[in-house]
């Protein structure tokens, strides 16, 4: 991650501030690894925050009629921070150190209890709630007290993230042909994100938010907690203290994002940071908007594939 980008505008600025922010080297993290460490939620929060950020500086140099021009922004879960402060509403050191605040939080609310994350495709016949319904009863059946097992995100229809105790995604993933999933895979992360299991990062992250300067954003920017715009920074703030503990509205924030009247044409799409993922859920709910996606990735042009 971060390889090739540190030639575009503020990058390496933004680098060197994040190594004060964060007590640690981010950059060499993201460029040699190793892998293991990058992975842990600690340290991949910021390093997805900062490179999606600097991924935008290279849309900027490349492209800066795009991001003059820009309407609107949403980010997927420590993404919204990014696009929060692509939007004006949040300065860049002081989203970072809220960030590090909850990637700790939420590192340390994952380490408490087994638990993790399954990417679920399901057929037109599942049942989601029901599924979970299920495994939170074959928990209690182990003796689990107060067990979890919710939607942890919607990406797009039929495609689902389930999150809880390991022990009730290991019943869905044995049940997994009964319960109507045509794929069920676990996701590498350490705990069950925007699940109640996320309680105790709620409240650092909403005392870090109180602390820090949060202006209305200048374009609109779409909450993961509903798939609404932000209104004023005090949204903000209540939206974002409670996303840990919350499902990810992806689906229905594109939903939002492109509604259209008819004969109106789609803008255009960018994704900046790692990875495709949000290009691959555009296409599966908008196939008209996705026909104007492109990627701005993290890589130097001539490492990409």
């Amino acid at each position: 991650m971060g390889h090739g980008l540190l030639k575009y505008g503020n990058v390496k600025e933004m680098f060197a501030a994040a190594e004060k922010i964060l007590g640690y080297d981010l950059l060499s993290l993201c460029l040699e690894g190793p892998e293991k460490e990058l992975m842990k939620t600690v340290h991949c929060q910021p390093a997805v925050f900062v490179t999606s950020l600097a991924a935008v500086e290279r849309l900027n140099h490349e492209n800066p009629k795009a991001v003059e021009t820009c309407v609107a922004a949403a980010g997927f879960s420590v993404g919204e921070f990014a696009a929060l402060v692509f939007s004006g509403a949040m300065d860049f050191a002081e989203a970072l150190y809220a960030v590090k605040v909850r990637a700790e939080a939420m590192q340390a609310a994952s380490e408490r209890v087994a638990s993790g994350m399954l990417s679920v495709l399901g057929r037109p016949q599942a049942q989601y709630r029901q599924a979970c319904l299920q495994a939170l009863e074959h928990c209690r059946t182990l003796g689990v007290e107060q067990p979890v097992c919710s939607v942890a995100s919607f990406l797009f229809p039929d495609g689902r993230v389930i999150a809880g105790h390991q022990q009730a995604l290991d019943f869905l993933q044995q049940n997994s042909r009964r319960l109507h999933f045509a794929r069920c895979r676990p996701l590498p992360v350490s705990g069950a994100f925007h699940t109640p299991l996320m309680e105790s990062a709620c409240e650092p992250l909403r005392d870090v938010l109180r602390q820090i300067e949060v202006r209305r954003p200048g374009i609109s920017v779409y909450s993961n907690v509903d798939g609404k715009r932000y209104m004023h920074a005090g949204h903000v703030r209540r939206q974002l203290a409670q996303q840990p503990v919350l499902p990810v509205k992806w689906e229905q924030t594109l939903h939002e994002v492109y509604e259209r009247t008819q004969g109106q044409g789609f803008p255009r799409t960018y994704e900046v940071g790692p990875g495709r993922q949000l290009g691959a859920t555009l296409q599966k709910c908008n196939l008209k908007a996705y026909r104007t996606y492109s990627h701005v990735d993290v890589v130097a042009p001539h490492e990409e594939r």
